[in-house]
């Protein structure tokens, strides 16, 4: 079946430029042409790039792979909480739409700076947010991203914890993706399921490559997974989604 994918979680690995190791872990090199090729035939039409831990602070890799994708990707940074309005700006100029908060391995902020830092990404860039977390801590965390004008949660918020306070957040906005199912402590389909059911706007369908650190590593048959668990639903989840969250589609 021919169908178009709008992948909303993927990472380049590029030699090229700066890596640091977090917990002693570096991956191995994956370029932009690298990911061209690995999805030539599931349909992809655009996508995010979306920065890694062992990424850091550095854009340069960011820009590059954005040049070399083309206009239907965009990035999201890991950035300090002392990056310049300015240096903001010219991320948004250079495709950037997010920024990460990875508070499952450490980051760009601590959860006391979330709020703040969020905000001014927002109120200076037009820059929402996405979280990569473990969704034990949504108790904690609910009430700094429901302050948020613009969220999503990576991986399904990764485990089967306080999924009501998952659905409460779906229910005011906040998205969520549908990514990395080899590497969840949880049912994936339930999971689709409560979540689409919740809001047919919250999924967005992402390819996780190269998959680091997954136990299992994408394969095609997560589109087909999808697909079949949504049914007539299943482009929303696929494409939809996610190029009009990361506003490449009205």
């Amino acid at each position: 079946m021919n169908r178009r994918i709008f992948d909303s979680h993927f990472h380049i690995i590029d030699t090229r430029f700066p890596l640091v190791p977090n917990k002693g872990y570096l991956p191995p090199e994956f370029t932009a042409a690298d990911y061209l090729g690995a999805v030539s035939d599931l349909g992809v039409t655009g996508g995010a790039v979306v920065s890694g831990s062992f990424q850091a602070f550095d854009q340069s890799y960011l820009i590059d792979a954005l040049a070399t994708l083309g206009p239907m990707f965009v990035g999201v940074a890991n950035v300090a909480e002392t990056i310049s309005d300015d240096e903001l700006l010219r991320l948004r100029e250079a495709g950037v739409r997010g920024v990460r908060f990875n508070l499952y391995r450490g980051g760009s902020a601590e959860i006391e700076s979330v709020s703040s830092l969020g905000r001014r990404v927002w109120d200076v860039a037009g820059m929402h947010v996405e979280f990569y977390l473990d969704a034990k801590d949504l108790v904690e965390l609910e009430p700094v991203i429901a302050a948020l004008p613009k969220v999503s949660i990576d991986h399904l918020g990764m485990t089967s914890k306080h999924r009501n306070v998952l659905l409460r957040l779906v229910s005011r906005g906040v998205r969520v993706k549908a990514t990395g199912f080899g590497r969840v402590e949880l049912d994936v389909a339930s999971a689709v399921r409560e979540i689409h059911k919740q809001n047919p706007e919250a999924l967005m369908f992402g390819t996780d490559l190269p998959s680091t650190r997954a136990r299992v590593p994408f394969q095609p048959q997560d589109v087909e997974l999808v697909a079949d668990i949504l049914a007539e639903d299943a482009n929303l989840a696929l494409y939809e989604n996610g190029a009009r969250f990361y506003g490449l589609i009205p």
